[in-house]
């Protein structure tokens, strides 16, 4: 693990954005009846229960199952991508990937764009980093000033918790 991936890591956790998302875009979602769509969401919210335990490799199932009973569910795109994220930096070419996906598929995704800049800080991709920085701008002011922390490996004293340590 390098240094920049320690430090990112520690600064994200610190600041409130390397633990799970308690906001609107990890909570559990409306389970509609019947069909793919029904079991995708199942599945997903029980990945976010996981998740929110600190259970990621047992979360990452339950999204890879969502993501298996539909592929557009943006929301378990992200959710892996951090599931993935928190268990080891060998996942982060693979994180980035469903952080993208989600992103494409849910282009005002906030949280998608906070995790994905705080693993482009861990890689050492500012510019990737910066440019998820200013879309959050205008999604979520308060996100992205979280990010700018981590972007400039600061810790802010404003009361974040730090839900998690990362790779703990």
């Amino acid at each position: 693990m390098t240094r920049t991936w320690v430090v990112a890591a520690l600064v994200a956790s610190a600041v409130g954005v390397g633990g799970p998302a308690y906001g609107a875009e990890s909570d559990p979602l409306p389970v509609p009846k019947g069909g793919a769509r029904a079991r995708a969401v199942a599945a997903y919210n029980e990945g976010v229960k996981l998740m929110v335990e600190k259970r990621y490799a047992v979360a990452q199932r339950k999204f890879e199952e969502a993501l298996a009973a539909d592929e557009r569910l943006a929301e378990a795109h992200n959710n892996l991508a951090f599931s993935l994220r928190m268990q080891s930096p060998l996942n982060a070419q693979r994180a980035l990937k469903h952080y993208d996906r989600a992103l494409q598929l849910k282009p005002d995704l906030a949280r998608a764009y906070m995790y994905r800049g705080v693993l482009y800080t861990q890689l050492g991709n500012v510019d990737g980093a910066r440019a998820d920085h200013g879309r959050l701008l205008t999604l979520d002011p308060a996100l992205a000033a979280k990010l700018e922390a981590v972007i400039a490996g600061r810790t802010p004293d404003d009361g974040s918790e730090g839900l998690t340590g990362q790779y703990d």
